[in-house]
């Protein structure tokens, strides 16, 4: 029997505030432990909240970029639990009337098809604590409890670990695009929580859920849910009862544990925050923080297709940050042609990056740099290959082209006098390759030409080399 998969997934996001959601303290990531705290965020009694606008303005920037309807009258509820980790013992967070509702993103398939993906709700609420395990015992940090969270939960429109990818992945590209969170899932600031079932194909009814905690990279999550899957047809094919589960992955063995059985529904006891005030948004609000959303990264891959010319593949690479997209934006406009400035920068550019370990925005060169040597490619100053050493020197030194050029004495040779006195050197010395010519071998020229580039070392233009060397070679 062939089974459906059905995944939803609930995002947790930590939005990019200074401050905390309900107090002053800090947002900052690290420090010593539980010193960006106060009797706030710690829940001491007799400490009062006070709700931070700019979360509030963050999540509906996220909700409008997300294609959600936004709540225009809303509120923060307790969500009541015991967990060493919350130092209230419960959660504000949002139950009842979420901040966004009924958005989607569209993502696209291997096959070049697209699909929405619906998203349920977007709440704000707050983050935990960190507990820390220790051969001493457990410890706990509060830095991060207060730090503003909003969750993206997804209707279970996901039928695979990939779709599931790349849902993510194009989550993130919006989110940080937005400016509303770093999203770095190394540092927690972007968590996925995956919800998985099985049903046998062709039927309507939801099979038995796992819930899979805290998957932090996409590789995680792919691996996460792709077990989870093999492992649930396996039961189902073993007439073994499928259970409610919070689950966890385990990176080092490759599978999903058992952290706690469901079957038993938690009772939150959700109800409003009494220290809070109701959240009454206006149309005014929406739509200026509806003037400050940026062109999506999928919209300005798009654009780059249409408008430069460029291939789809091309786009993709470039639009995958904002300061790679404006770099290359710019050097198209500087030079007038776009697919040099996109082969420059997707070939030995990321190349060199790579190799140091840096981004777009420590490149020691600006677009007018990066221009300004296309254009020598392109009137034949330099060559190609030229080129290559010169961008590698702008790379380290920071210098502009013409410096580097006119340094290393690297002008094109352009003189067809001497670049057929060259190719006759050549072809003088390798008679046998000239003789593997004549009897078919003509790929042969392309080792000829190698060595008259490397005897002048760089210099002599490759178009004329190639030109003359055909008809040097055929003279004989």
């Amino acid at each position: 029997m062939n089974y459906e998969t059905i995944i939803g997934l609930e995002v947790h996001v930590e939005l990019l505030t200074k401050t905390k959601i309900y107090c002053g303290c800090s947002t900052e990531f690290g420090g010593q432990a539980n010193t960006h705290v106060c009797p706030i965020c710690l829940g001491l009694p007799g400490s009062l909240p006070e709700l931070n606008k700019k979360v509030v303005e963050y999540a509906i920037k996220a909700g409008l970029a997300l294609n959600c309807s936004i709540t225009k009258l809303s509120r923060m509820d307790r969500k009541n639990y015991f967990y060493p980790d919350c130092p209230k013992n419960y959660q504000i967070t949002q139950d009842e009337l979420p901040l966004c509702r009924d958005g989607f993103i569209e993502i696209e398939l291997e096959d070049g098809t697209k699909k929405k993906i619906g998203i349920e709700r977007i709440h704000i609420e707050e983050d935990a604590g960190k507990l820390l395990h220790t051969a001493a015992g457990t410890l706990v940090d509060f830095n991060r409890s207060g730090v503003p969270l909003i969750e993206i939960v997804s209707k279970p429109d996901i039928r695979s670990p990939r779709e599931a990818t790349l849902y993510l992945e194009k989550l993130k590209s919006i989110l940080s695009t937005l400016g509303v969170s770093d999203c770095k899932m190394e540092e927690g600031s972007l968590r996925c929580d995956g919800n998985i079932s099985i049903r046998p194909e062709g039927t309507q009814k939801f099979g038995v859920k796992s819930e899979i905690k805290n998957m932090n990279s996409f590789k995680a999550l792919e691996k996460a849910l792709s077990y989870e899957y093999q492992r649930q047809v396996e039961a189902v094919n073993n007439n073994e009862k499928l259970l409610t589960e919070t689950r966890r992955w385990d990176e080092a063995s490759g599978v999903t544990l058992v952290m706690r059985n469901k079957e038993q529904a938690n009772d939150y006891r959700y109800f409003p925050e009494g220290d809070m005030v109701t959240i009454k948004i206006s149309d005014e609000l929406i739509e200026s923080i509806r003037k400050t959303i940026p062109e999506m990264m999928h919209e300005k891959c798009e654009r780059f297709v249409r408008d430069y010319k460029i291939p789809e593949y091309d786009a993709g690479v470039l639009t995958l940050s904002t300061d790679m997209a404006d770099f290359f934006e710019s050097t198209a406009k500087l030079s007038n042609d776009a697919k040099s400035s996109s082969n420059w920068l997707m070939g030995d550019i990321s190349r060199l990056m790579n190799e140091k370990a840096l981004s777009v925005k420590s490149l020691k060169f600006t677009p007018n740099d990066l221009s300004e040597l296309i254009k020598y490619i392109n009137t034949g100053t330099i060559s190609n290959n030229i080129g290559k050493i010169v961008i590698e020197e702008m790379f380290y030194t920071g210098k502009s082209p013409k410096e580097i050029i006119e340094e290393k004495g690297l002008i094109q040779n352009n003189d067809e006098g001497f670049i057929v006195e060259e190719v006759n050197k050549v072809l003088d010395s390798n008679q046998a390759a000239v003789e593997n010519y004549k009897n078919g071998k003509t790929r042969i020229t392309g080792f000829l030409v190698g060595l008259v580039l490397k005897a002048t070392k760089g210099k002599a233009n490759p178009q004329l080399v190639n030109k003359f060397m055909l008809e040097e070679i055929n003279k004989r």
